[in-house]
């Protein structure tokens, strides 16, 4: 048997800009993507505290120091800047694996700075 446990997590993110003309996903600096353990282009779920909207996509990697939480294509109409957001990635694992997993999360204030580490953070090449 699999189960579905949670691995990466973004807590309390404010969107920084929503761009309904992208063709879709949220874009999110890579930096914060590597601290979660989140990879580029994995699924992701979007809950948006401010409003109660849940959505699923992928994350797209940003640049690394431009700090970025976009939200794309449609899945801008979910939110708007400065929305509080969390995000979080789920991996699939055997019983065994899934009674060990520690998911890597992050907590950033209200400038979207890390302000808390919780679970496994390996030390990550910050380029």
């Amino acid at each position: 048997m699999q189960k579905q446990m949670l691995s990466g997590k973004i807590h309390t993110a404010r969107l920084t800009r929503c761009d309904l003309e992208y063709e879709g996903s949220m874009e999110i600096d890579i930096r914060y993507l590597r601290e979660a353990g989140i990879l580029p282009y994995e699924k992701i779920l979007v809950v948006n505290r401010t409003n109660g909207e849940r959505l699923e996509t992928y994350a797209i990697p940003g640049r690394p120091g431009e700090g970025a939480f976009c939200l794309n294509g449609p899945a801008a109409l979910k939110g708007k800047k400065g929305d509080v957001v969390t995000i979080m990635a789920f991996s699939l694992c055997t019983e065994e694996e899934a009674a060990r997993i520690e998911p890597k999360v992050i907590v950033l204030d209200e400038q979207n700075r890390i302000v808390q580490r919780k679970g496994r953070v390996p030390e990550a090449d910050m380029d």
